[in-house]
């Protein structure tokens, strides 16, 4: 029988699926959805550290959270030691459940900065982050990462060693480095010697390629990872997450969401962002979602440009409601 998974104290079940950090994508509508869904953690937006001390209000308005979304992490970015701590205690202050450190956007905006995947050129800045983070919150410390800066420099069986001994509770590794970006296939072996290394005792989680149940199942039955965290293949697509754990469960694939469903769940979406970014922000960072909601219907562009370029809300949702009407009953496969 599989162990019960934890993170610190935070009971999570057997194979716990978290919803990635993504900019602009992993907001408190879109984790409410999730969540709802069957997402175990979920993370927000990642953060800057730099930002937070400023006040910054972009920054600032990151750190809202809410009690249905529990447990919750908020993750946070930065390469400079001072501002990495005062940005804890400024995190602290919202009550997450986590507090996760990115050490894996390969953004070069990030990555000049020395932050992100950046620090994957100085592990020992990466550990005495860490460390330091550790000692300043009683809060758990998570970390998310890469397995190298490129195929050269892959040594994360060292640096998960590295950071677990510092105090690290879980780690989060995406299968590629640095310098593939979001390029070829990601590679979960290396991920499997970090689980298989007879010192570690934390959670391992895999990211990276998690777009069907099926490979869910093989980073869980092959691999022998924790968990699975998933990014890009829930964009649009909330009901990801209680696909993969009825397939886990059952062997079997769930039924497609239905036309209805979508249109609830994208109503929802657009209005619960409106809610909390106001209209011109609501409507314009929920574009990215409804080419997923809305993926495998004929003959659907006129639909979709509309929903992407409108910029008024009632547009939209007058968009969503013709979709309701002409593709009534529609079978998704």
């Amino acid at each position: 029988m599989q162990l019960m998974i934890k993170i610190d104290t935070i009971e999570l079940g057997e194979f716990p699926l978290l919803l990635a950090p993504m900019e602009d994508v992993s907001d408190p509508p879109f984790r409410a959805l999730c969540k709802e869904q069957g997402a175990d953690v979920v993370y927000t937006e990642f953060i800057s550290s730099e930002g937070l001390i400023r006040d910054a209000a972009k920054s600032v308005m990151k750190l809202d959270i809410y009690e249905k979304e529990r447990p919750v992490g908020i993750q946070i970015f930065g390469a400079n030691l001072e501002s990495m701590i005062r940005s804890v205690e400024i995190v602290e202050a919202s009550k997450p459940d986590i507090i996760d450190i990115n050490f894996g956007c390969p953004v070069k905006k990030v990555v000049s900065k020395g932050a992100g995947a950046g620090i994957l050129k100085d592990i020992d800045l990466m550990v005495s982050l860490t460390e330091a983070m550790v000692k300043h919150t009683s809060l758990p410390v998570t970390v998310k990462t890469r397995l190298g800066w490129d195929e050269d420099t892959i040594k994360i069986v060292e640096v998960a060693e590295r950071l677990q001994d510092v105090g690290c509770k879980a780690i989060s590794i995406h299968g590629r480095t640095r310098k593939q970006m979001y390029k070829g296939a990601a590679n979960w072996a290396p991920i499997a010697e970090v689980k298989n290394n007879s010192r570690m005792h934390i959670p391992v989680f895999g990211n990276g390629d998690i777009n069907t149940p099926e490979k869910a199942k093989e980073m869980k039955d092959i691999y022998g990872l924790d968990g699975a965290m998933i990014g890009r293949a829930s964009i649009g697509n909330p009901w990801f997450f209680r696909e993969v754990k009825h397939f886990l469960k059952t062997g079997e694939h769930l039924r497609q969401p239905t036309m209805e469903e979508r249109i609830y769940a994208a109503k929802r979406h657009l209005q619960m962002a409106i809610d909390w970014k106001g209209e011109k922000l609501g409507v314009f960072e929920t574009r990215r979602h409804y080419t997923n909601y809305f993926r495998g219907i004929p003959h659907f562009k006129e639909y979709r440009m509309k929903m992407v370029t409108s910029d008024e809300s009632v547009d939209v949702f007058k968009a969503l409601d013709e979709v309701a009407e002409k593709f009534k009953g529609f079978q998704f496969d």
